[in-house]
């Protein structure tokens, strides 16, 4: 995906007036006759910009719905075809520099202002207070301080205009207000300087939700530009990825990335899916085997046949699946843009009084409450508090991605940390799904491998799941079978070398009366394991005992004592019969198992479990898995990589088969939580206390500029160490 080429303009200000409480967008969908437009808007980056384009395209005639990712800078707007330029016009005409992004690309990183108008600026200011404590001519002081407001305010002026303009307040307007108020009451050298410290931190916290907003685009860098494709005559040519076609034969050398996803034709190879599905080993790859964009090619040359083109690789739709998850609100973000609506006009409406109540009443001078409201309009833009809510969950997002797990949105975010139940089907999610041959034990003669040959050549000819395991078990050759026939409930029975065989369950020796007491008794020892028994059955002897089961996944064991050791309970609801399900559930240490559930019966526990009190997840693979997957707080899908349905439909996507993701995505949610709460709690404590400073009149426009771009940057730092989170 090629990105945006952007303006040449100034780095926004990343700080916010008063938000808007809109609700969370909808699902994105174009009306009849409609398109969507993507447009980059460089300098819309929090709820204040949101609103003037909001209040601005409402309305509009042949404009839709509007779907914001402020984060990104992206406005997606569905119009009729012909409204287009009306749209970018009304854009433009706020003041942005509205862009239009072509197919799926992405914006270009700005690079934001350069440092060296900052630098003087903050220069000729310390200048201008050299001359005010010296004591020397007013004239040079405002002078020089002008110089350094015009060095490094133009833009903080323009864009409070436009703030102003469309009466709403955010940063830049209160701080032109500020410093304005200031100049006009001769307190020269302190607005240069506030104005100054202004753009500074501005310039940092910019830089610093760059980081935030490359956490995402940047997993995109993870595949190639180009690809060695095998031409029509047979030769190899180095292609850019994006003009690879379907079905095309790629190779990939020792070392490289894989540039799209395929399935492997040719060679052997180790790789490293850790950019996928957050696989710490890598994975061998044969012929058959699919492979994803973005991962490493290790020991061995791999040819595979495209399966998925530039833009629909699965990296492709893990980049575009969390960058919707972004743009949606999470509770808590929704929390801040309303309390954010109401605390910046009350703030401002406190300073006016501050300004011209006590003058009027008592004898307090005019010049000193002015100040002090001056003061308190720095003060009043929440830009800590409604900044902190989507640097933490972006942040949280990538660090889930980065480690293979795909989280839907900030909800699901926040959810996973008051999970308190996990329920888990069985087959496909606890174990394998594919049944193996665990045990054998010859009853009579003395060749094992003749019972074993016999055994498997008769049920080579069956499709049952047991008896493909028992087919599988050994390399011995196949044996003819004539007069094949099946039994149905008990097996199958045929003639190998002119003796008839029987091959089958319990019933099928009982019915040839050589169900022995001894024989019950080792087939109940084994059934309480959670095992299917096959029996090799002779003309008047059973000959041999077979076991089959369903093996544990890697790590389900861990994964369930990593729940348990998060205070979160564990339960299996599974179709399967309920001595195998609780055999499973014992193996893994599993709090309790249900049986023979069809698919209603599951989502009548999750149900039950959730009127109960119950915060509940639901993890699964299965279709028969998906009414309760609807029903939980959170539904898991289980290897999501690669399959579309899951990473559309799951809340939360594991992209491999590593249960033991579970612990890691709570463990995750749980720290963002905290993170958030104490972004909340810094930005309200710190602006309590400078507002009850300022009503003392202990605080001066310095000290609120250092506090309110202070609490800004703390808070952006503080979430943006969810970035290296270890999972």
């Amino acid at each position: 995906m090629s990105a945006q080429h952007s303006h040449d303009h100034a780095t926004p200000a990343p700080c916010c007036g008063a938000a808007p409480a809109t609700p969370t967008d909808p699902v994105f969908a174009p009306g009849a006759g409609e398109q969507v437009s993507r447009i980059h808007i460089e300098q819309m980056d929090c709820p204040t910009e949101e609103r003037l384009i909001r209040q601005r395209l409402t309305g509009m005639a042949g404009v839709g719905t509007l779907h914001f990712n402020l984060l990104q800078r992206v406005l997606s707007v569905s119009h009729l075809p012909e409204r287009r330029e009306a749209v970018l016009t009304a854009i433009n005409e706020l003041g942005f520099s509205p862009r239009l992004l072509v197919d799926d690309h992405r914006p270009e990183a700005s690079a934001g202002k350069p440092w060296w108008p900052l630098a003087l600026a903050g220069g000729v200011a310390l200048l201008a207070e050299i001359v005010h404590f010296a004591s020397g001519p007013v004239w040079l002081g405002a002078l020089l301080a002008l110089l350094a407001i015009a060095l490094s305010g133009i833009d903080t002026y323009r864009k409070g205009w436009v703030a102003l303009r469309h009466r709403t307040l955010n940063i830049n307007a209160l701080m032109s207000i500020a410093v304005t108020g200031a100049v006009l009451i001769g307190q020269w050298p302190e607005a240069a300087m506030v104005m100054v410290l202004f753009a500074i931190a501005e310039h940092i916290e910019a830089r610093s939700l760059g980081r935030a907003r490359e956490a995402i685009s940047g997993l995109l860098a993870l595949a190639p530009e180009q690809a060695s494709v095998q031409l029509e005559d047979g030769s190899w040519a180095v292609r850019a990825s994006s003009d690879v076609a379907l079905g095309a034969r790629v190779r990939v050398r020792p070392g490289e990335r894989i540039a799209l996803d395929g399935e492997v034709v040719s060679g052997r190879s180790a790789v490293n899916q850790a950019p996928i599905t957050g696989e710490s080993m890598p994975v061998d790859k044969q012929q058959g085997d699919p492979v994803f964009a973005g991962t490493i090619n290790q020991n061995g040359t791999l040819e595979y046949r495209v399966t998925a083109v530039a833009g629909q690789t699965t990296l492709a739709r893990i980049i575009h699946a969390v960058e919707q998850a972004q743009s949606d609100r999470a509770p808590t973000q929704r929390f801040v843009d309303r309390f954010a609506a109401i605390y910046t006009p009350v703030v401002c409406l406190l300073a006016l009084l501050m300004a011209v109540l006590p003058p009027l009443l008592t004898d307090a001078g005019w010049y000193e409450w002015i100040y002090r409201a001056l003061v308190l309009l720095v003060v009043a833009c929440p830009c800590a508090l409604v900044i902190s809510t989507p640097v933490t969950i972006v942040s949280a997002l990538a660090a889930g991605a980065r480690r293979g797990l795909l989280i839907k949105g900030g909800v699901h975010l926040e959810q996973g940390g008051q999970i308190d139940l996990v329920a888990l089907d069985k087959t496909g999610t606890l174990t394998e799904g594919r049944p193996v041959q665990t045990d054998f034990q010859l009853l009579a003669g003395s060749d094992a491998d003749a019972a074993q040959q016999r055994a498997a050549s008769l049920a080579a000819r069956s499709d049952h799941p047991v008896s493909r395991a028992l087919a599988n078990a050994n390399s011995l050759p196949l044996l003819t079978v004539d007069d094949f026939a099946a039994l149905p409930g008990q097996g199958v029975s045929g003639l190998i070398n002119g003796e008839h065989y029987w091959l089958g369950n319990a019933r099928l020796a009982e019915a040839r009366g050589l169900l022995s007491a001894m024989l019950q008794e080792r087939l109940g020892l084994l059934e309480r394991e959670g095992k299917s028994l096959v029996l090799l059955i002779g003309e008047d002897q059973v000959l041999a005992l077979f076991a089959v089961a369903d093996t544990l996944k890697r790590g389900s064991r861990d994964a369930i004592r990593q729940l348990h050791t998060l205070g979160v309970e564990s339960i299996i609801l599974s179709g399967d019969n309920a001595p195998t399900v609780q055999a499973i559930a014992t193996q893994v240490g599993i709090d309790r198992a249900y049986g023979n559930l069809l698919p209603d019966d599951k989502l009548a526990l999750i149900r039950q479990a959730r009127a109960r009190g119950k915060r509940v997840a639901m993890v699964g693979d299965g279709i028969n898995d998906t009414p309760a997957l609807a029903a939980a707080d959170i539904g898991f899908a289980m290897a999501a990589a690669g399959s579309d349905s899951a990473i559309e439909t799951a809340d939360v996507a594991l992209m491999d088969d590593d249960l033991r993701k579970l612990s890691a995505f709570i463990s995750l949610s749980r720290r963002t939580l905290r993170v958030l709460r104490q972004n909340i709690w810094l930005a309200l404590g710190i602006k309590a206390v400078f507002v009850a400073l300022t009503l003392t009149g202990s605080a001066t426009m310095w000290m609120a500029v250092f506090a309110d771009m202070g609490v800004s940057l703390l808070v952006v730092f503080n979430g943006l160490r969810l970035l290296r989170y270890p999972l």
